[in-house]
Parts: C-alpha cells; sequence; structure tokens
C-alpha cells in the first residue's frame, strides 16, 4: 500500500504551535496550493489543505515560517473521526507532513526569493493566492 502526499505552497497564516500533555510539540497550519486552472472570472483556483507537523520539525515551522512562506510538504494523508460538542461525529481530512522543506527565505520589501537547484526565482506578493 502507499500513501504518499507531495505539496508546495503557501501558508495561509503562522503555525500554531501547541504540546501534548506528554510535552510533544505539535504544529498545524494550512497550506494553499494553486490549481492549474482559473475560475469563470479569470482567477486563479486554490486548494486549502490543513497540515500537522509534529516534533522539533513542529517547533521549527513555528519559529522560521510563517503567512505566506513558501514550502514543500512530503507526508501522508490522515483521515480521523471525533464527536463534537454537540454529539454529532465529525470527519477531518489533514496531511501529516513528514518533512517540511522551507523554499524562500524573507528578504526586504515585498518580494521573496527561492533558490531553486542554482537558479534564482522571484515571488511578489501578487503570487500570493489570498
Amino acid at each position: 500500500m502507499l500513501n504518499r502526499v507531495i505539496l508546495i505552497g503557501r501558508l495561509t497564516k503562522d503555525p500554531e504551535l501547541r504540546y501534548t500533555p506528554s510535552g510533544t510539540a505539535v504544529a498545524t497550519f494550512t497550506l494553499a496550493v494553486n490549481r492549474n486552472r482559473t475560475n469563470q472570472e479569470g482567477e486563479r483556483e486554490a486548494d486549502f489543505i490543513p497540515i500537522v507537523v509534529w516534533q522539533k520539525q513542529a517547533e521549527n515551522c513555528a519559529n522560521f515560517i510563517g503567512k505566506g512562506s513558501l514550502v514543500a510538504i512530503d507526508g501522508r494523508l490522515q483521515v480521523r473521526t471525533y464527536d463534537g460538542k454537540d454529539g454529532q461525529r465529525r470527519w477531518v481530512t489533514e496531511v501529516v507532513a513528514e518533512n517540511v522543506r522551507f523554499l524562500d527565505r524573507r528578504e526586504g520589501g515585498g518580494s521573496q526569493g527561492i533558490s531553486t537547484f542554482g537558479s534564482e526565482v522571484e515571488f511578489t506578493d501578487d503570487d500570493i493566492p489570498f
């Protein structure tokens, strides 16, 4: 069996870092991933995917990336259920990240750059889908 997800996108807000009762770090954030098509108004469509990161990688995410950061996620899809306060069963689908790669670095002004195998690519705030 194979359960592997690879995504590249931008964070919609800063990661939220929490700790379990046993002291294990867990960070959550939502990743905006553009689709290859546009909607009827000519705007780019995006999917907003919940991401969960554990342990030291969770702390690194909370410390080094934030809203608008470009990241690559390598992980697995997880579906879980829980009972809400109203007694209704809720289903959650999320990606549990096994590896998070920070693809950009913050520089002065409104642009961010990433190094991709020796070449420099520039992004502006217009590239962020939110």
